[in-house]
């Protein structure tokens, strides 16, 4: 057939003929197919086809008169010229014999799927598409559940049509394509019945930090249009490829979505092929894939980065379109491309420097209006104009910040004028996501509520430099961009650690130079993604809940998950996987849970389970609470986490710390609880230290060591209880500091015992990112590492580099 190729025939060097999406899938059908990877089959209609059909019409010169001179910047002229040309190509009859080709080749893949006239899907394949350095994210049309001749004929003119909308014209001609070097091929690919499944988006990388080392995988129920559109906002996915390679279930990250809604197959005769129906309530409460997907989807997305970087001779990550059969339950690649926004970040890259947006003020106390997932890690301010619809795109002002419901590609052209957008619905794969990204803006998208709770006018700033949740606050908020040079460190003898408490940070902050987390704080993971007390969720799992006021609630907050116990147990082993993945395999110290009687209060529920003391911060905390009869399940539950992530995720740089140790006698009840729920020192690796912040850990330095694999300083808690100065008390603050002589003596009675004891030494108190002197005094002594809040390591590792360097003289 001249017009006609199948997917067997095809690879990535026929992009000239088939265009990016469609060379890919023949590539994936040729060569991974073999390898289990599953592609549903199908055939290109070449690019020879659209110039054949422009020219046996005659409109190929009209098409070029319209488009010239035309300034995309000039919406209202860009919408009538390219509508024009559209009527010109719907107009135009397909000749035929390029319309018996057509219809040959849907008999025969029909016939391979035992039907007369099977089911597709009709995508559009530029023939510039889905390059490495740009991706036409849905800037041409893609058309699902079509069946029969006269539907394929009508929805393969509709993509050759697409390639003149508004969106497509403003894309070439901003990137510098010339619009008659760019074709249409048009793949028909037999439908997987994702409208009964489910379906979504991965990349392998993160779309965000550019993260190597993570699958990032979206998904939603029904049709994956949806998701690629963003009117869900999808369940999301982290998968570490590293130990999955090395066979383990390393799912770092679950986060259930807003999945309202999904596509599904329309009734023939229907105006459209498809439509969105409601989804149930079961649904809305459910992931849209299994556990076993999640590794499935992982593994096919290493598998398919591998052989397109072995092909391109360079780094090749991926962003793949999936889809689950709900009648058979395999699931399928539909597409592949390459990613176009990190891995341009890395091709172009001159230097090691990271750029930092931060506010001016970081502990001023800002008003938040909304939230939603951020975009890049930028912040935008400016005055709001809301726009529901494209009629009204030229009342959009340059550096205002668009508002709307949501952004396809058409929207293009105001997104480059936004110094932000805010989107009520999508998820970070959708188009205006990775439009986003490719521009430059930053965005929040699936910020439930925002049109409503925002006006035209109105002054807010938007931070997308906060970790994943991205953040709108009321007024105009001061920010600054910081470049940090990271060249020249030179190296250290004395490790430098990095202090890690939001796992939503993790891959940003693993880009700074490191040597390893030095603390990262499990009650943070646990406030910020438990939100319930632990024993509340202990008394639901054991049906003692009947009094419990916000069972309700805190159902809400189990959504997704088997039981309170699963909740609780795989939430904290993903917020400590996702650091461990981050830094691997550089150590990961994660110290438990040591929060005050007063801060469990605050949680949800928490009244019900803690006393109200006199002084906390001396009371009911620490490895006391781990043995107590009324605290120690949900330690043990704590315990599987940290097993979890050490054994099922593979994740064996994960060390562990016990914190506010008393006495000895404490330490060998807590140790046999951590044996009993697989923490054991020495079994596979693992270390177990103390914090030592007490002047008992200091005094009986040897027998705690005896029992333990070295301290780490918590010079905070130390300096109050060798001074004796509540550092939350306001009248004595001025006496609170670490840099007092009995505090330099503690440290270096520590030190001393560590190293007779041949024991690990660290610190990852608020002393050595504050004063320098400190940190001088501790590398003086010898301590083995120091761990520093993210915005001091740089400064203090030169000055540890020239120390040390003045010292070794």
């Amino acid at each position: 057939m001249k017009y006609i190729k199948f997917f067997k025939e095809l690879n990535n060097k026929d992009v000239p003929i088939v265009g990016g999406k469609n060379a890919s899938i023949g590539e994936m059908f040729q060569e991974l197919v073999s390898e289990g990877i599953k592609v549903p089959n199908g055939f290109a209609i070449t690019s020879d086809a659209y110039w054949y059909l422009l020219d046996s019409g005659g409109i190929r010169h009209t098409i070029e008169e319209l488009l010239k001179g035309v300034d995309v910047t000039e919406i209202d002229v860009l919408k009538t010229r390219s509508k024009k040309i559209r009527e010109l190509i719907f107009g135009t009859p397909f000749p035929d014999d390029l319309r018996e080709e057509i219809f040959q080749a849907y008999k025969i893949l029909s016939e391979e799927y035992g039907m007369k006239e099977t089911d597709v899907a009709v995508r559009s394949s530029a023939t510039a598409e889905d390059l490495p350095d740009a991706s036409f994210a849905g800037q041409q049309d893609t058309y699902l559940s079509v069946r029969g001749k006269s539907e394929l004929i009508h929805y393969i003119k509709s993509c050759f049509a697409s390639l003149f909308t508004d969106r497509a014209v403003s894309y070439r001609a901003s990137r510098g394509f010339d619009h008659f070097k760019v074709a249409l091929s048009v793949g028909v690919q037999k439908m997987v019945r994702a409208d009964k499944g489910s379906a979504g988006v991965m990349f392998s990388i993160d779309t965000e930090t550019g993260f190597k080392d993570a699958v990032f995988i979206t998904a939603a129920w029904g049709l994956g249009e949806n998701v690629v559109g963003g009117t869900v906002n999808p369940d999301e996915f982290y998968v570490f490829k590293p130990t999955l390679k090395d066979g383990k279930r390393p799912i770092i990250k679950r986060q259930l979505g807003h999945k309202h809604q999904k596509m599904v197959y329309a009734p023939r005769g229907s105006e459209h092929p498809t439509k969105n129906i409601k989804t149930t309530q079961k649904e809305l409460k459910t992931f849209a894939i299994t556990d076993e997907d999640i590794l499935t989807l992982a593994r096919y997305a290493i598998r398919i980065e591998e052989h397109y970087t072995k092909e391109a001779g360079e780094y090749r990550p991926m962003d793949m379109e999936w889809a689950k059969d709900g009648e058979s339950g395999e699931i399928f690649i539909v597409q592949a491309r390459p990613e176009t926004v990190q891995s341009q970040k890395f091709k172009n890259q001159t230097g090691n420097r990271l750029e930092e947006f931060t506010f001016t003020n970081p502990s001023e106390s800002r008003e938040v209006i909304i939230t939603g997932r951020a975009i890049g890690n930028k912040i935008g301010a400016g005055k709001v104009r809301i726009i529901n619809d494209l009629e009204h795109m030229n009342t959009f002002k340059e550096g205002e910040i668009l508002v709307t419901d949501n952004t396809d590609p058409d929207w293009e052209p105001v997104m480059k004028k936004a110094a932000a957008v805010i989107t009520n619905r999508g998820g970070r794969t959708c188009h205006a996501a990775i439009v986003a990204r490719e521009i430059g803006v930053p965005a929040i998208v699936g910020a439930v509520g925002a049109t409503d709770r925002l006006y035209t006018g109105m002054e807010i700033t938007v931070s997308c430099a906060e970790g994943e949740e991205g953040y709108v606050y009321a007024g105009i908020c001061d920010y600054e961009v910081k470049s940090v040079e990271l060249d020249n460190l030179g190296e250290t003898k004395t490790k430098i650690y990095m202090n890690v408490g939001n796992p939503e940070k993790a891959f940003g902050f693993a880009k700074l130079p490191n040597s390893g987390v030095g603390l990262a704080r499990m009650e943070l993971i646990v406030l910020n993604q438990i939100k319930a007390h632990p024993l509340a969720l202990l008394d639901i799992q054991n049906g003692k809940d009947k009094d419990i006021k916000e069972r309700a609630e805190i159902e809400k907050l189990m959504a997704g998950y088997e039981s309170p116990k699963d909740f609780f147990v795989k939430k904290i082993a993903e917020g400590i996987g996702m650091i461990c993945s981050a830094f691997y395999p550089n150590p990961v110290i994660v110290r438990t849970s040591d929060f005050k009687s007063n801060e469990y209060r605050g949680m949800v529920a928490g009244t019900y389970y803690e006393p109200q003391e006199e002084n906390p911060m001396l009371g009911y905390r620490g490895a006391s609470r781990y043995y107590s009869d009324l605290y120690r399940v949900a330690f043990e539950w704590e315990c599987e986490a940290l097993a979890m992530v050490r054994d099922e995720m593979g994740l064996n740089n994960m060390k562990v710390m016990i914190p506010f140790l008393r006495t000895p006698e404490e330490g060998k009840k807590v140790l046999e609880i951590m044996r009993r729920n697989g923490l054991e020192s020495g079994r596979n690796g693992l270390e177990i230290y103390v914090m030592c912040e007490l002047p008992v850990n200091v005094i009986l330095a040897d027998e705690f060591l005896s029992m333990f694999d070295g301290y780490s300083i918590g010079s905070n808690d130390l300096t109050q209880l060798t001074l004796g100065v509540d550092r939350d008390g306001q009248l004595v603050t001025h006496i609170f500091d670490e840099r007092n002589p009995a505090m330099f003596e503690m440290f270096r009675q520590a030190i001393a015992a560590c190293k007779r004891h041949n024991k690990y030494c660290g610190i990852c108190g608020q002393a050595p990112s504050d004063y320098p002197e400190v940190t001088e005094f501790l590398v003086k002594e010898g301590i083995s590492s120091i761990s520093l809040n993210p915005d001091s390591v740089v400064k203090t590792w030169r000055f540890v580099a020239e120390l040390e360097k003045k010292l070794n003289k």
